[in-house]
């Protein structure tokens, strides 16, 4: 589809967004055959693990201050220690192992996981009427992953680059600069893709979390006690003596587990087996003992509190332990970028947001995607926080919101999936994820005790976020219902043509169209104007399916009006960039002629101008039409070659 509707990936708002059936049991073709699962697991260490892998640069250090009130220097009596040990360990157990790697990566589409995925699967077992409940509750979703987005690379730099201290203290006024350099030097180099820089990751990863666990190894020995942490008694026994500060605690053991989503999301790089693989045999383990040797470290040693995680370090290793915590901050901050890119294509697809240029970096890679309009809003949104925020500390207030308002989320949509797509009793369903659910909901509630101490940043912007979504796709259903009323039927249209035949012109024309049942504006005005009809026209559709990929043999479907008019619908998966003249090129399987240098593609260009009888107010309509305005050229977005454009403005009020 084109112009015809602001929004080029859906067909109908009502229609085809989600309900379009394809490649059933497919999975897309990502080859995971190909590579042994170790190399999968290696590969999953840099991509996927690369945000909880940095948690320990930060978390025991900020959830032990927040036992003691935030008061530096104060004295920790060890049984807080092993009780906060304990809540970071097992949270890690129950909502990374229990919920992401036993549950939720059993509800994959197609192999292909994440918040809209949940959506998709959530979507189709609702039906249409209460498909909406679903969609704004990925909406929401989607918008605090975007703030999860531009915190992560925040906090996680500024913390690798803290250590920096420790070396020397004159370096500290210049912290701040350093983690800009280095931010700005990662966003600038998405432009060239990170396909090669990509392939170490892995490797990179995996000495790190090898180097965690040696660590902690090393300094468990400094107090054996530590063990007591591994018996969740010590967790509840916590809550018991520290009820005053216990919901403060709880907002900072969140750190911990930050970047759990990741494991989800990136199901359909790596494929389930490899990632739960990675989880369970390298990075919980070294996480498990990382944080072990920074309790035993401090129990023995209090004054560590100002930076357990490098005094684990021998000093004269510091220096590289901080060039290499720094390296991983930065493959961390590269993950929740990819990350961002593919939910934008994701949500463009589905209907969610206007169409942006994206650029594919890698012939190889189909997701290695760069998107560069929200590169530089991230980019600029990450340098504000840092020197607004300053400290990772400060940092970390902002940081748990956005991350447990996405698990809560989850938690809802996958407990419609449960019920409704895998068909458990109610009793059941309430069964498996009620637990999930207040825990995630404890760790959420715990977290908005922050909201006025930077708290506030992930929520407005996912309230933005979902607010631009949600006046996309109801502005782009108000302008399809209202075209609707005064198109005329395709077929009308092309029965009037064949008995009162215009003046014929060699070649194939294609006209893009949101809607196949009606005639585009787009012939109607070259009619109109041109009084012309070319020998061969073709009425094309996009549309976007409610899976991650379609298979080659569903992609294009011809179906025969007249001798001269064809009707074509062309299918993406919503993890797909459209490609027009390569879906066309397809038919020709199925007998039917296309040349590119001898096809003309019409599209129609709307202006919309705002009414008060819209069905919005005025500023959404605005908003809509700002929207509009910003949307990418509909001939880049689906690779159509410039040359064989032809576009014809309509003006239509909202």
């Amino acid at each position: 589809m084109g112009h015809e509707n602001p929004n080029p990936a859906t067909v109908r708002p009502e229609d085809s967004r989600f309900g379009l059936d394809a490649a059933h049991g497919q999975n897309g073709g990502h080859g995971h055959g190909k590579m042994g699962v170790g190399a999968l697991a290696l590969g999953a260490l840099g991509v996927v693990y690369g945000d909880i892998g940095t948690s320990p640069l930060y978390a025991l250090r900020e959830t032990l201050l927040a036992a003691t009130g935030g008061e530096e220097g104060a004295v920790i009596p060890p049984t807080v220690v092993i009780g906060v040990l304990s809540l970071i360990l097992w949270s890690l157990v129950i909502v990374v192992t229990l919920k992401y790697v036993v549950l939720l990566m059993r509800a994959d589409n197609n192999g292909e996981g994440g918040i809209l995925t949940l959506v998709a699967l959530a979507q189709r077992s609702l039906g249409r009427a209460r498909s909406h409940v679903a969609l704004l509750l990925g909406m929401i979703g989607a918008g605090l992953f975007y703030g999860d987005t531009v915190i992560t690379p925040a906090i996680s730099v500024l913390s690798a680059i803290e250590g920096v201290k420790l070396i020397t203290p004159a370096l500290n006024d210049y912290i701040l600069w350093i983690a800009s350099a280095i931010l700005i030097g990662l966003f600038v180099m998405q432009s060239h893709g990170t396909h090669r820089v990509a392939t170490f990751f892995g490797p990179i990863m995996l000495v790190w979390f090898l180097t965690l666990a040696g660590l902690g190894i090393y300094h468990i020995a400094d107090d054996l006690s530590v063990f007591r942490s591994i018996n969740p008694y010590y967790a509840l026994l916590f809550f018991h003596d520290h009820a005053g500060v216990a919901l403060a605690v709880l907002g900072s053991v969140c750190l911990a587990v930050t970047g759990a989503e990741a494991l989800y999301a990136d199901m359909g790089h790596f494929g389930r087996g490899p990632i739960r693989s990675a989880w369970l045999y390298v990075v919980f383990p070294a996480l498990w003992l990382n944080y072990l040797g920074q309790g035993a470290l401090i129990l023995s040693d209090p004054s560590a509190i100002d930076n357990p995680f490098y005094r684990l370090a021998p000093q004269g290793l510091l220096l590289p332990f901080v060039i290499m915590a720094t390296v991983a901050t930065i493959i961390a901050s590269q993950s929740v970028i990819t990350g961002a890119f593919s939910l934008t294509r994701q949500a463009i697809q589905l209907g969610l947001l206007p169409r942006m240029e994206i650029r594919h970096t890698s012939e190889q890679t189909s997701g290695q995607i760069y998107v560069p309009r929200v590169n530089l809003l991230l980019l600029v949104v990450v340098l504000i926080l840092v020197w607004s925020f300053r400290t990772s500390s400060s940092l970390s207030h902002a940081y748990g919101i956005s991350v447990f308002g996405t698990m809560v989320v989850s938690s809802m949509l996958a407990s419609i999936v449960i019920r409704r797509h895998w068909g458990w009793s109610p009793l059941a369903t309430a069964a498996l994820i009620l637990p999930f659910f207040l825990v995630d909901v404890s760790f959420f509630s715990a977290n908005m005790l922050k909201l006025f101490h930077g708290g506030y940043v992930p929520v407005l912007l996912a309230m933005g976020l979902t607010l631009v979504m949600w006046t996309w796709m109801r502005g782009t259903k108000i302008l399809f219902d209202k075209t609707r009323k005064t198109d005329v039927p395709l077929l009308e249209l092309v029965t009037m043509l064949s008995k009162s035949p215009p003046a014929r012109v060699k070649g194939m024309a294609v006209f893009l169209t949101s809607d196949p049942e009606t005639a585009p504006a787009s012939l109607l005005h070259n009619l109109k104007h041109n009084k012309v009809l070319h020998e061969r026209n073709v009425v094309l559709t996009v549309r976007s399916a409610d899976t991650p990929r379609v298979v080659e043999e569903e992609r294009v479907r011809l179906a025969r009006i007249t001798d001269d008019f064809w009707r074509v619908d062309m299918v993406y998966g919503y993890m797909e960039s459209p490609n027009v003249p390569k879906g066309l090129a397809m038919l020709r399987k199925q007998g039917f002629k296309f040349d590119i240098m001898s096809t003309s593609f019409f599209l129609s260009r709307r202006s919309i101008k705002a009414s008060p009888q819209s069905g919005m107010p005025m500023w959404q309509d605005n908003l809509f039409i700002g929207l509009t305005k910003s949307a990418t050229d509909a001939t880049d977005f689906f690779q159509i070659p410039t040359g064989r454009v032809v576009e014809v403005g309509t003006q239509v009020t909202v």
